[in-house]
C-alpha cells in the first residue's frame, strides 16, 4: 500500500523576471543595529528568544566521505534570524507595502536540544494591527513535497509566469506580480516539511521521527505554536490551508491544537484526502474505482472521448455519471465474480459511455480502471498520456507507448519553471542566499518505506476524525473544500464522500462548504481559476472572522 499511496505525491512562465512597481530593499546582511532597528519596526523580526548566531543564512550541511553512510550526514543547527526585506504590489488598483521574512523556526526537544529545522516564508502587510489582521499557514503535501507549489503558484505576491491556461512556457522562466495573491486579506505562512525546501532534520535517524503521520502533524503544530509565539500572533484569527496531502496534515494539526487551547477560524482544504480508503484500491476495496468515475467523465469530456449526446453538456454528463457510480456501478462491483454474464456486459457498455475507453480494455481490468490505466487508454489512439494531477496535460511517454512505467506529464510541464523561478527569487529578492539545495520533494532513497502510515490494525489513514474533533470542539471554526474536476490524484467525488460521513449534526455541517474548479489537482495553474479561488477564498475569510456561526 505504501508505495502506492506515494504516488499522491502533488505536491505536487514570459521570459524575464517582472520588476516590483517600488525599487525592493533587501538585506541580506544586516548590521547589528540594522538587525535591532528591524526588531522595532518589522513585526516578523522580534523573536522571543535571541538568536544563536548573526549570520542570516544556515550553512549547508556537512558532508561525509563518499561512501560514507548516510546517518553520518548532519546539518547545523545554529538559529539564525531570519531575511527581512520590504516591498510594494498593486492589488485592485491599491498599493500594499509588505514585509517579507524568509528564515528557519526550531523544533525542539523536551530538554530544549533543537533536532530540526523548518524552513519558511512570511509575508506580512506593514501598517497593520496584528490583533485583526488574519494569519494562514498553508502547505502542500506529498508527503515529502515543498510548499513552493502554493506559495509561487497561488498565494504568495509574486507569481511564477506560466501560459494563461496553466501550460509551460519557453525558458528562461521568471515571476510576476500576482494579482490574486491573498496577501490584501490574510498575512501569509508558507511551511516547508521537514526534508524538503530548506526544512532539515539533523541527521536522517532524527527525520525519521518527523517522516510519519503523527510525526509530520508534530512537526507542523509545534512550528505554528513557535511562530505565533516569537511573533506575538496569539491574537490573530488564525487559518489553514493545505493542499492534497496537505489537506491531510491539516485535520490532523487542527484535531491536535483544539485540545492543546490553539484554535483556529477556518482551515481550507485544496484538492482532499482524509481518508485513503477513498483513494487505495484493493482487491477488496472497490470505493476508489467508484469515486473515480465522475472525474474520468470529465476528463474524457474534456479531450472529447464522450459519445455525442454526453458531449454536448459535460456538466450534466458528470451529474450522470455521479447517480451511475454510486448506483448500479457500485451495486455491480459489490458482486464482485457473483455478477452474472448479462450484468457484467451491461456494466461495460455502461461504463465505456462514461469513461471514453474501449469496452475490451474495460473487461480487461475486470470493470476496476485505475489511473494509471485510465491515462494510458484515454488517448492511446494519439500515442499520448494523460496527466494524473491535472488530466488537461497531454505527452507523448518519454519511455515508449507499451510496459511503460507510470508517466504523468503535468510534472513535465511544472517542475522546471516553478523551481527556477523559485530559486531566482529566493535569492535576488528575498535575499535568502544559501548554497544548501532547495528540493521540491525529499531526496532521501526509500522514503516512500520510511514513510510511518500508522498502525495497520487501524486501517487506511484517516485524519477525517481528527476533523470532525475540531468542529465539534469549535461551532465556529468553518472549512471550505476545493475541489478540481480534472483532478485523477484526489478525486472531488472521493472528497464528497469523506464529508457526508462525517457523523455531523446538521448545525456542524452548515460549517462546511464546497468551492468547483474546472482544473486539476493545482486549481490555481489557470489563471481563471486562480481569481476565483482568490476570491472563494478572500469570501471565506470574510465569513470564518465575522464571529457569525
Amino acid at each position: 500500500m505504501r508505495s502506492s499511496l506515494v504516488l499522491m505525491i502533488a505536491t505536487l512562465l514570459t521570459t524575464a523576471v517582472a520588476q516590483q512597481q517600488n525599487e525592493t530593499q533587501t538585506q541580506p546582511q544586516p548590521t547589528a543595529q540594522q538587525k535591532k532597528q528591524q526588531q522595532k519596526q518589522t513585526q516578523p523580526q522580534k523573536p522571543e528568544e535571541p538568536a544563536a548566531k548573526t549570520t542570516p543564512p544556515p550553512p549547508s550541511p556537512t558532508e561525509g566521505k563518499p561512501g560514507d553512510d548516510k546517518k553520518e550526514e548532519h546539518y547545523d543547527m545554529a538559529e539564525v534570524p531570519p531575511v527581512v526585506t520590504h516591498h510594494q504590489i498593486s492589488v485592485n488598483g491599491k498599493a500594499l507595502k509588505y514585509s517579507a521574512a524568509a528564515g528557519r523556526l526550531p523544533i525542539k526537544r523536551g530538554d530544549g536540544k533543537i533536532e530540526a529545522e523548518m524552513f519558511f516564508v512570511a509575508y506580512t502587510l506593514d501598517g497593520q494591527e496584528v490583533s485583526k489582521r488574519p494569519l494562514t499557514f498553508a502547505f502542500n503535501g506529498g508527503p515529502g513535497s515543498a510548499s513552493i507549489w502554493l506559495h509561487m503558484g497561488a498565494l504568495g505576491p509574486r507569481r511564477v509566469v506560466l501560459d494563461p491556461e496553466g501550460f509551460l512556457p519557453p525558458a528562461p522562466y521568471g515571476v510576476q506580480d500576482n494579482p490574486y495573491t491573498l496577501l490584501d486579506k490574510s498575512d501569509l505562512v508558507l511551511v516547508d516539511a521537514i526534508g524538503t525546501g530548506f526544512s532539515r532534520a539533523e541527521n536522517t535517524e532524527t527525520a525519521k521521527k518527523f517522516w510519519g503521520v503523527k510525526g509530520d502533524i508534530n512537526a507542523f503544530g509545534e512550528f505554528i505554536r513557535m511562530y505565533i509565539t516569537r511573533y506575538e500572533r496569539w491574537s490573530s484569527p488564525l487559518f489553514l490551508l493545505g493542499e492534497s496531502y496537505g489537506t491531510t496534515r491539516s485535520a490532523g494539526i487542527a484535531g491536535d491544537l483544539s485540545q492543546q487551547g490553539i484554535s483556529f477560524n477556518g482551515i481550507t482544504l485544496l484538492s482532499t484526502v482524509l481518508n485513503f480508503q477513498t483513494l487505495q484500491d484493493e482487491k477488496t476495496n472497490d470505493e476508489p474505482y467508484i469515486f473515480l468515475i465522475p472525474s474520468y467523465t470529465m476528463s474524457a469530456g474534456y479531450h472529447h472521448k464522450l459519445p455525442p449526446d454526453l458531449q454536448q453538456d459535460v456538466n450534466k454528463a458528470r451529474q450522470e455519471a455521479e447517480q451511475w457510480a454510486s448506483g448500479d456501478y457500485a451495486r455491480a462491483l459489490a458482486k464482485g465474480d457473483a455478477l452474472s454474464p448479462d450484468e457484467r456486459q451491461k456494466t461495460i457498455e455502461q461504463m465505456s459511455r462514461f469513461t471514453g475507453l474501449s469496452k475490451e480494455v474495460i473487461d480487461q481490468a475486470n470493470l476496476r480502471i485505475n489511473v494509471p490505466e485510465f491515462t494510458h487508454y484515454l488517448l492511446i489512439d494519439q500515442k499520448l498520456r494523460v496527466g494524473r494531477l491535472d488530466a488537461r496535460y497531454t505527452g507523448p511517454d518519454p519511455n515508449g507507448l507499451l510496459d511503460t512505467p507510470f508517466y504523468d506529464p503535468t510534472e513535465a510541464n511544472i517542475l522546471p519553471p516553478f523551481n527556477a523561478a523559485f530559486n531566482n527569487y529566493l535569492r535576488t529578492e528575498l535575499g535568502y542566499k544559501v548554497d544548501m539545495p532547495y528540493y521540491l520533494f525529499v531526496r532521501d532513497t526509500g522514503f516512500e518505506e520510511k514513510w510511518d502510515w500508522g498502525s495497520g490494525i487501524e486501517g487506511f489513514p484517516d485524519t477525517a476524525i481528527a476533523l470532525r474533533r475540531a468542529l465539534v470542539r469549535n461551532p465556529f471554526l468553518k472549512v471550505l473544500v476545493m475541489e478540481g474536476y480534472y483532478d485523477l490524484a484526489t478525486p472531488y467525488y472521493a472528497a464528497n464522500y469523506t464529508f457526508d460521513h462525517l457523523d455531523l449534526p446538521a448545525k456542524y455541517r452548515g460549517q462546511i462548504s464546497f468551492a468547483t474548479y474546472a482544473a486539476g489537482h493545482m486549481v490555481y495553474l489557470p489563471m481563471d481559476s486562480l481569481k476565483k479561488m482568490k476570491n472563494d477564498e478572500a469570501g471565506f475569510i470574510d465569513k470564518s472572522t465575522s464571529g457569525q456561526q
